[in-house]
């Protein structure tokens, strides 16, 4: 399939600009430049080609939230409460694959093995301590993905909180474990701690662009990530991020950028309304996207709503298909 006619590249607002040689329309990272090992790549290449939307575009349903948050997210929704909501969304929706802990795998994905891959998220915590001290206990193995039949595993690192040594010893065990059963490696990068806050906060550019790059250092080979949102809190970021002034797609673009060649999929966050959600889909994709993790976006509408904005997903999707390399 031809690549789909380029569009003009974000503009930045006053103060540092962004490249003018920028191309039109950010390629991706393809299998051939990953340097992935043959299990890695066979895997890669079913989420990426022969489930979901396909040609090389990502689609996940996260649901992750029960343990991350707690039941609260679950009230918008009352039929999301029980997982086969989230499955059967999944399956209908023709989504790439699902994400989740073990307890969901291990008591739901039977039912569901081979009609939608599954991603073992690894690593987790509640949303009862504070943030300070963020840290995601090991909640199981790579080799509980293979038992069950996952393509790829999950794991969500803090970038800037006091616990990355910690953090980062415990995902070096896994991703070394990855790298031996040919799983690939999706990283939740999110950055977190007071030494984040007092820097521009987790959703500035200065820290979701180097979360993105310490992801990418460490192995990842897909990252999610938050869109950054600019703020007064912008100037407490370290030179230059505190006088850049790039507009919201050039500032996503720096993100991709900085994530080289592992695929970046874009976190959806809290549920907001169609307009908004697909603008932000078009423009990530724009921006070399290779797709996007929405959860709540999905699973708190009414199933027959989600579907019909899956449908609409799949539409932008398609034109960024690109064919296998």
């Amino acid at each position: 399939m031809s690549e789909p006619t380029a569009q003009s590249p974000p503009a930045s607002t006053t103060g540092t600009a962004y490249r003018s040689d920028a191309p039109l329309r950010l390629p991706r990272p393809t299998l051939a430049q990953m340097g992935l090992n043959p299990g890695k790549r066979t895997r890669l290449k079913r989420l990426l080609y022969q489930h979901g939307p396909g040609g090389g575009t990502l689609l996940v349903l996260p649901i992750d939230q029960g343990l991350e948050h707690g039941p609260v997210d679950f009230f918008v929704n009352p039929d999301a409460l029980d997982p086969t909501y989230q499955y059967d969304l999944a399956v209908e929706g023709k989504f790439s694959a699902i994400a989740l802990h073990i307890g969901l795998a291990e008591k739901y994905y039977h039912e569901y093995a081979g009609d939608i891959p599954l991603i073992l998220k690894l690593n987790g915590k509640t949303s009862i301590p504070s943030d300070a001290q963020s840290f995601s206990a090991p909640t199981g193995s790579v080799e509980d993905a293979v038992r069950l039949g996952a393509d790829a595993i999950g794991y969500t690192l803090y970038v800037g909180s006091p616990a990355q040594d910690r953090d980062f010893a415990q995902f070096s065990q896994i991703r070394e474990d990855a790298d031996r059963f040919g799983m690939p490696v999706v990283v939740w990068a999110y950055p977190r701690g007071e030494a984040v806050a007092k820097k521009g906060g987790k959703e500035s550019l200065y820290a979701i662009d180097y979360a993105a790059r310490v992801a990418l250092e460490l192995g990842a080979d897909i990252v999610k990530v938050n869109y950054p949102v600019p703020s007064e809190k912008d100037a407490d970021s370290p030179p230059p991020y505190n006088t850049l002034k790039l507009s919201p797609a050039a500032a996503f673009r720096k993100v991709v950028e900085s994530a080289g060649r592992a695929l970046v999929l874009v976190s959806g966050g809290e549920k907001v309304g169609d307009a908004e959600l697909l603008s932000k889909v078009r423009d990530s994709m724009n921006d070399g996207a290779t797709g996007i993790i929405f959860g709540r976006n999905m699973w708190q509408r009414p199933k027959a709503d989600a579907l019909r904005v899956t449908r609409e997903l799949h539409a932008i999707f398609r034109e960024y298909a690109q064919p296998p390399a």
